[in-house]
């Protein structure tokens, strides 16, 4: 694949030092550690090989790739092995797809809270798809959920929401049997977005009272019990979005989908088109205008574009996909057995040896590391380049201890 015109990490090399340090002492060690990574991957900086195709002879420079998951350039390699390692839980039923997104209001709380506030809209959420799933007068059955996190619209906007992926179904409460949604339609919109409002209030309100919230600059004054109370009053009367897309075509359609929304990142560097006399110009989705108006360009000052792209940086160690139900971590595979023997799918075991056989296979580097662009024959490693080692310190000047 040839490298795109314009990436990510140039716009943070051409701009980024002038940035940084016009922001001392305003952006966290999250965003400088992502800012450092982007400009870092794949160059010399981080190390490589050099190598030598067996086949023509070749020879090629590969650097090393900085693996932060806010890179546009690491997401693709990562996306795959997600899915190699999903693909056996996927079901022959329908699945849907549902959108809980947070208000304007509230995600100016997220912002300052994210950790906190982000953790709370995946639990609430799934919790919200699983006491409606579970209702008798809707489903009656135990189902599985797949979250994913994305906290920008297409502009690089602030704009948090989770993105659900849920089979068609689930387990009857004494797990005898697999109860089927309606075909073409899954769960009430206007119930799931009426009980996500409401629980999503209570859980807010909950950790306000509890001290956990920190509310800072604007927001200060809602450090006040009362003030708060006036503030999320109008939220309780105002529409919350839960959007539900049409089903998938097949839990084929299902990976072709994960595979482009799981690793995502704000922007991927397709959507890039210029950079010049400091200002960036990049595609973006106006979702408010109508047919092939839609999509549009959008230029903004480099320093701005940095910054949209940077509010986007999660907490150390957040977790942006979560399951939950029958997908979850703990139970999936005893659960995920058992309604596939419901459903009747023949030949379940040996389709989740062959996935477990492959990541096996692709665990112990049987197969080729790196393949020639030429000839699409194995390379070898003829050279290892190693990565510059930054000085973290000067030496100590006085006698050791």
């Amino acid at each position: 694949m040839e490298r795109p015109v314009l990436e990510v990490a140039d716009i943070f090399r051409r701009y980024g030092p002038a940035w940084r340090a016009d922001q001392c002492g305003h952006l966290s060690l999250g965003q400088l550690k992502v800012m450092t990574a982007i400009e870092r991957c794949r160059t010399a900086a981080l190390g490589g090989h050099a190598l030598r195709c067996d086949g023509c002879g070749a020879a090629q420079l590969a650097y090393n790739s900085c693996r932060n998951r806010h890179c546009p350039k690491c997401q693709a390699s990562a996306a795959q092995r997600w899915l190699q390692e999903r693909q056996a839980d996927l079901l022959p039923v329908e699945y849907f797809h549902v959108v809980f997104t947070l208000p304007a209001p509230v995600a100016t709380v997220a912002y300052q809270n994210k950790a906190l506030v982000y953790g709370m809209l995946f639990d609430v959420a799934a919790e919200v798809l699983q006491t409606i799933a579970g209702d008798a007068k809707h489903l009656g059955a135990r189902i599985g959920v797949t979250l994913v996190l994305h906290t920008w619209g297409s502009a690089l906007t602030h704009h948090p929401h989770v993105h659900g992926i849920v089979p068609g179904g689930g387990l009857a409460r004494d797990g005898s049997r697999w109860v089927s949604c309606r075909r073409g339609f899954f769960l009430s919109v206007r119930v799931l977005s009426r009980l996500f409002r409401r629980r999503f209030l209570e859980e807010l309100q909950r950790a306000h009272g509890e001290g956990r919230l920190r509310l800072l600059g604007d927001l200060a004054a809602l450090a006040d019990g009362a003030a708060f109370a006036r503030w999320a009053a109008p939220l309780r009367k105002t529409e919350w979005v839960v959007y539900a897309k049409r089903p998938f075509a097949g839990p084929q359609a299902v990976l072709a989908y994960l595979s482009r929304y799981t690793h995502r990142v704000a922007i991927s560097n397709s959507r890039l088109i210029g950079m010049a006399d400091g200002q960036v110009t990049f595609r973006w989705k106006d979702y408010r205008a109508k047919g092939r108006t839609k999509h549009k360009a959008m230029t903004l000052e480099a320093p701005e574009f940095i910054r949209r792209f940077l509010l986007h940086v999660l907490p150390a160690g957040f977790h942006r996909i979560r399951h939950y139900g029958l997908l979850s971590n703990a139970n999936h595979k005893q659960d995920i057995a058992q309604a596939r023997q419901l459903l009747g799918v023949q030949g379940s075991q040996e389709r989740t040896q062959h996935a477990e056989e492959l990541s096996k296979t692709q665990a112990e580097g049987t197969a080729p590391a790196f393949v020639c662009r030429h000839c699409g024959c194995a390379m070898t490693i003829v050279e290892i380049i190693l990565r510059v080692q930054n000085i973290r310190g000067p030496p100590p000047t006085g006698p050791p201890p």
